[in-house]
């Protein structure tokens, strides 16, 4: 249901709207979603809940996040109401973590920590050298930091947006 691709928790959660340009498609359509994303990001171990409110601050945090990214991978500034927004989200408490006897790790805390979470991860990766790009196929705005070698990466995710363009180009090669 959630795709984890874009090499950044901020940018991931930014992710969950999908063709912005076109038809929208939001992925965190209600507060349970968000709590079931919450959880998919391993933020927390278990859904919270999750109510009108936090779930408009979710947003408001998203769509800010996604309009910084934009602004950072284009050159220009961000805008003043989207910093102090992130910033506002980021001064929270953390999610608690802890390991377990069995090794693994333990998760747990607010649905704010979780934003907090989320925020921090936005204003480390836009303070940061980071190449931001967005996805090269037409139809996918999602955007993802290009850790690749020589900074070559063109898709958000090659399994998905790789493989549709190149079966494009291939179908439209070969209809002639």
């Amino acid at each position: 249901m959630f795709t984890f691709v874009s090499g950044n928790l901020a940018l991931d959660f930014a992710g969950t709207v999908k063709a912005r340009a076109t038809t929208f498609d939001d992925a965190l359509d209600a507060p349970a979603a968000l709590a079931d994303w919450l959880v998919a990001a391993e933020l927390l171990d278990r859904a919270p809940d999750c109510d009108a409110t936090l779930f408009d601050r979710a947003v408001r945090l998203r769509e800010a996040a996604y309009r910084m990214a934009i602004a950072v991978s284009q050159g220009k500034p961000v805008a003043e109401v989207d910093r102090r927004l992130v910033n506002d989200c980021a001064k929270g408490e953390l999610p608690a973590i802890s390991l377990r006897l069995n090794g693994t790790i333990a998760r747990s805390g607010t649905p704010d920590a979780a934003l907090t979470a989320i925020a921090r991860s936005a204003i480390e990766l836009l303070g940061s050298a980071a190449t931001i790009k967005e996805c090269g196929r037409p139809e996918c705005t999602r955007l993802y930091v290009d850790a690749s070698r020589g900074g070559t990466r063109r898709w958000c995710d090659m399994t998905i947006c790789g493989n549709r363009v190149k079966s494009a180009a291939f179908r439209a090669r070969h209809a002639e």
